[in-house]
């Protein structure tokens, strides 16, 4: 998976898995333009990448609002962009009565609205050299019913059916759209919200417990699935799902 002369855009990619893809990019070639919310974070991300003498930028940046400008950022600086990955989301709590119109809204803007417009932009630029690559961070939740996910499900398959939509829409125009969904990925986010649940212990055998694997993902394993729905050796793949979950999706 070499990536020498891509031009790649990661958003959410101060932490987690948005931050594991954006080096691994690196390390195979790729500049890179890493969105974050937060400019502290976005900045170590760059900055991790710079001391491995491999090029990348911080553009700051709300997926919901600011899309067009991130796009238009990432070609000043490159004069192009070859690959979009749609990672930055939020993870709502929730059934549907424990869940406002606020939460939805919000949600579905972040989730759903962030990739539909960068997606949009990004296409006009990809259009132009007659290929491309977008690549959706969807999940588990958007293929089964996970308890309390509800806003978030919702947000994740409305993802599954924008991958298929773009894929069919520029198959001719040699953009290619797939999306992974990951399972329960252990990251620093997650480790502290189980932290700070009232069990902490029961908190992470309860989602252990409900993958075969017994086990949590590691977020490289997510992150060399995002690489191979990107790179030219999976050419031949537009409209996919990947699932990655330890299983989760299969009982």
């Amino acid at each position: 998976m070499d990536f020498s002369g891509k031009v790649v855009l990661i958003t959410g990619a101060g932490s987690g898995i948005g931050r594991k893809v954006a080096i691994m990019f690196a390390e195979r070639g790729a500049k890179v333009a890493v969105n974050d919310l937060s400019e502290h974070r976005g900045n170590e991300t760059v900055e991790m990448i710079k001391q491995e003498g491999k090029t990348a930028i911080f553009i700051a940046g709300d997926v919901s609002k600011d899309a067009k400008q991130i796009i238009e950022k990432v070609v000043q600086a490159f004069g192009k962009i070859d690959i979009l990955v749609n990672n930055a989301g939020i993870v709502p709590y929730g059934n549907v009565e424990e869940s406002s119109e606020e939460d939805f809204e919000k949600t579905i803007e972040i989730n759903v609205k962030g990739p539909f417009l960068l997606s949009k932009f990004a296409i006009e630029e990809m259009k132009k050299q007659k290929y491309g690559v977008i690549v959706n961070i969807a999940s588990e939740a958007g293929l089964v019913g996970i308890p309390r996910r509800c806003v978030y499900s919702v947000s994740k398959a409305a993802l599954l059916g924008l991958t298929r939509s773009l894929a069919v829409d520029y198959v001719d125009f040699g953009i290619r759209v797939n999306a992974i969904c990951p399972g329960t990925t252990y990251s620093q986010g997650l480790a502290e919200r189980v932290k700070a649940s009232p069990d902490p212990e029961e908190t992470m055998r309860r989602m252990v417990s409900r993958i075969p694997m017994k086990r949590l993902g590691k977020e490289e394993e997510i992150a060399f699935a995002i690489l191979f729905a990107a790179c030219d050796e999976a050419s031949f793949m537009t409209g996919s799902i990947i699932n990655i979950d330890g299983g989760s999706t299969m009982v």
